[in-house]
């Protein structure tokens, strides 16, 4: 029986891959060396491309915070699947995940799990990856959370 594929994944899960959003500096979304593929950190957007700012802590719960990780994953997948040509190549091996949050907020593990857990989900095994999940002061714009990510591509 065929498994399924990741892009048949995200479908059964209701959800589709955004845009990539343009970099807002001196960078590019995503950047290959040999079959290492470096993601650039993204935050996460709505569907009109605008950013889900807050403190989480204060304005934001950890639920909600989870769903914002989530939305990136999202942006970070489509940013995978631009740079291999296929999801089913994917393989993630590194993640940071960074939350604005107050000084006293500790559950960044949790936060981070949005993305994680989608990764897993779309991903399978080749979705499981080593990870730091940390508190920030401040983040650029006012995001909520930060994510970048390292994964290796298996040939096609």
């Amino acid at each position: 029986m065929p498994t399924e594929t990741p892009d048949q994944r995200l479908s059964k899960l209701g959800l589709t891959l955004p845009d990539i959003p343009k970099p807002i500096a001196n960078y590019v979304s995503w950047k290959l060396f040999g079959d290492t593929l470096y993601l650039s950190g993204q935050g996460p957007r709505r569907n009109d491309g605008t950013l889900h700012t807050g403190l989480v802590g204060k304005d934001l719960t950890t639920a909600q915070a989870y769903e914002h990780a989530k939305l990136v994953g999202l942006g970070l997948l489509a940013a995978m699947k631009q740079a291999s040509g296929n999801l089913a190549r994917v393989e993630v091996i590194k993640v940071l995940g960074m939350v604005r949050a107050t000084p006293d907020f500790g559950e960044q593990p949790q936060v981070i799990n949005g993305c994680s857990d989608l990764f897993v989900a779309v991903l399978g095994e080749r979705g499981k990856h080593a990870r730091s999940a940390v508190g920030m002061a401040s983040l650029p714009g006012g995001i909520s959370v930060e994510i970048e990510a390292i994964c290796r591509l298996h040939p096609a």
